[in-house]
């Protein structure tokens, strides 16, 4: 029997709104397999082939990818020539000593980084930085990898990471890498790299993670995720304004420590009382439509992070807590 119109609302509470893109045709798009090296690559190409034996590699093969039609170039590296770009998150070294054992077990590297060549001969790879070190500390002399020969890859590559970063820091930190590096190259308002930022709270949280590491992020993520907008001012100049609105939040959270740790000396015990207090001065806590900016809702937060007042909270307030625990 078919469903209400009601009772399909009702059943589809806490699923996901995504919609899931729909599957193009068999076989629809691309190059067949015997196209993929059929024509002769063009100038930059061939000159990228040539730098990459200059420098000492060698170049395995030239083929246009399958489903773009770009060319690119699957090559062999010395691997001091080849560094990770300097927007990456920080090396973590359980996953490469997983990779590195992982890789002597087998005994073969079956998994090329993707490389792209600056002018100055190195070979700036946007996806495998756990690869290369796992493949270094074996005492690897060389590293395959895909070498691409549009430079602007290494800062879109991003959005295909495979190894994306696993918690909000280091995804933070990786796109306020991004951007800074960005911003040296390429002026063009914020609003156009949205595809390669994600999120526009990222850009202000990560500038937040790079002055105070132990930021925590998590407890005002949410709230900054409702208000933060990507920008249309060019990209150096918002960096600038992200810095102010990082700052902004150091502020906020400098009394929300200070109140936590009234908290504390009152005897409440708990890995929540931060989110407690973010939660409690968080204005827009029962609102499901914002209107208010990032800078009005900061404002409203400091001022009711100063008014707070410990002495009044109760022991079951605190044990209906929950959020990300303090960092």
């Amino acid at each position: 029997m078919p469903k209400s119109s009601a009772e399909s609302k009702a059943g589809g509470k806490g699923r996901s709104r995504t919609k899931k893109r729909e599957a193009a045709p068999p076989k629809s798009r691309g190059l067949t397999a015997t196209r993929l090296a059929s024509a002769s690559p063009p100038t930059k190409v061939a000159r990228l082939a040539e730098a990459i034996e200059a420098d000492g590699g060698s170049v395995l093969g030239i083929y246009k990818d399958p489903l773009g039609g770009s060319w690119q170039a699957l090559a062999g590296l010395p691997i001091d020539r080849v560094e990770p770009t300097p927007f990456q998150r920080d090396l973590s070294e359980a996953h490469t000593e997983r990779l590195a054992t992982a890789i002597d077990k087998l005994g073969r590297f079956l998994d090329p980084v993707i490389a792209v060549r600056t002018d100055e001969g190195r070979y700036w790879t946007p996806n495998g930085y756990h690869r290369l070190e796992a493949v270094r500390r074996l005492g690897g002399k060389s590293i395959v990898a895909l070498v691409v020969p549009d430079a602007e890859v290494a800062y879109r590559i991003l959005v295909l990471n495979t190894e994306k970063a696993h918690n909000l820091r280091e995804r933070a930190l990786e796109v306020a890498r991004l951007a800074q590096g960005l911003a040296e190259l390429d002026e063009r308002p914020e609003k156009e790299f949205a595809t390669e930022f994600e999120e526009p709270a990222l850009l202000t949280l990560g500038l937040c993670y790079e002055q105070r590491g132990r930021f925590a992020g998590g407890a005002y993520h949410p709230v900054v995720k409702r208000v933060d907008k990507f920008l249309s001012t060019k990209l150096p100049r918002a960096l600038e304004t992200r810095r102010a609105r990082a700052e902004r939040l150091l502020e906020l959270d400098d009394e929300v420590n200070a109140r936590v740790k009234e908290l504390k000396e009152l005897g409440f015990v708990s890995p929540y009382l931060k989110a407690f207090v973010v939660a409690r001065i968080n204005p827009l806590r029962f609102k499901r439509k914002v209107s208010a900016g990032f800078d009005d809702t900061i404002d409203k937060m400091l001022a009711a992070a100063r008014r707070f007042d410990a002495a009044k909270v109760r022991s079951d307030q605190i044990a209906g807590a929950s959020g990300p625990p303090d960092g």
